[in-house]
């Protein structure tokens, strides 16, 4: 097993450098790839702010390349949560922060929007400090 970095989902997604996505589609053609957390959040940021993916684009990507056989996640449980989660319109990063505080009750944030948003998601509450 590999892991990659955000380029190469990038590559992959966007077919925006055919050299580079023949590359990539080799790896996940003949590889077992994993894609670490912090991958996963670049990528997000990089497709919805380089790419002008909306972010039901974004949550359909990344659900079909999670749900290929040959793809590992830490959190599998997690990710899918934090997709979720932005689909029924939270941020991305916040769906994630969220879903991996899963283990404590309290997340602490100044961002109003996401207290807002986050209301009746999970049992861990979100609320200023």
């Amino acid at each position: 097993m590999l892991a990659i970095d955000t380029n190469v989902i990038v590559r992959l997604l966007t077919h925006d450098d055919n050299k580079q996505y023949q590359a990539s589609l080799k790896l996940f053609q003949e590889q077992q790839i994993f894609i670490p957390n912090t991958v996963i959040l670049e990528t997000e940021w990089v497709l919805r702010f380089a790419y002008d993916f909306n972010p039901s684009e974004v949550c359909n990507a990344l659900r079909k390349l999670f749900g290929l056989p040959n793809v590992h996640l830490s959190q599998e449980f997690l990710v899918s949560q934090a997709l979720e989660w932005c689909e029924k319109g939270l941020d991305f990063a916040d769906s994630f922060h969220l879903a991996l505080s899963q283990d404590f009750g309290i997340l602490k944030t100044f961002d109003d929007k996401f207290i807002k948003r986050s209301k009746g998601l999970s049992s861990c509450l979100v609320q200023k400090p």
